[in-house]
């Protein structure tokens, strides 16, 4: 049996598994819509920005790291009443990265901005070179 695969599209129409898929986007357990994000390090620090638009960053979001583990949880509610509509989205969003050995976990700094929530977490000095290690002897140095 084969596996359907997606084309290039071309033109104005959709391919059919594009119109297939819109329902039911929404459906989809909340590990199957990650937060989006892009990293990159800049001016000795690791950044991370993440997409997280229509939310209160003060009571949504949660951002904890563990063991070189960065995790980012949010939590949506958006609701909209019209006179005759109610639309509504919701839902729980987690995503974890692993950060790059030799960050300094204890300073961490999160902005958010129009929809963006940026974290910083500095880089640890790189080591500029080894250092000798003296050999102990275990015997009496004889003489």
């Amino acid at each position: 049996m084969s596996t359907p695969m997606r084309r290039e599209q071309r033109g104005l129409v959709p391919e059919l598994f594009d119109w297939l898929d819109l329902p039911f986007a929404a459906l989809r357990p909340a590990a199957a819509q990650p937060i989006k994000f892009e990293d990159y390090v800049e001016d000795g620090h690791y950044v991370l920005r993440a997409e997280l638009p229509g939310i209160d960053p003060e009571k949504d979001v949660e951002i904890t790291v563990s063991n070189g583990i960065l995790t980012i949880h949010a939590e949506r509610q958006d609701e909209h009443r019209e006179q005759q509509r109610t639309e509504f989205r919701y839902g729980a969003f987690t995503r974890s990265v692993t950060l790059p050995s030799g960050v300094d976990e204890s300073d961490i700094k999160a902005v958010y901005d129009k929809g963006v929530l940026k974290v910083s977490v500095r880089l640890a000095e790189k080591d500029q070179g080894g250092r000798r290690v003296p050999i102990e002897s275990s015997s009496p140095s004889e003489g």
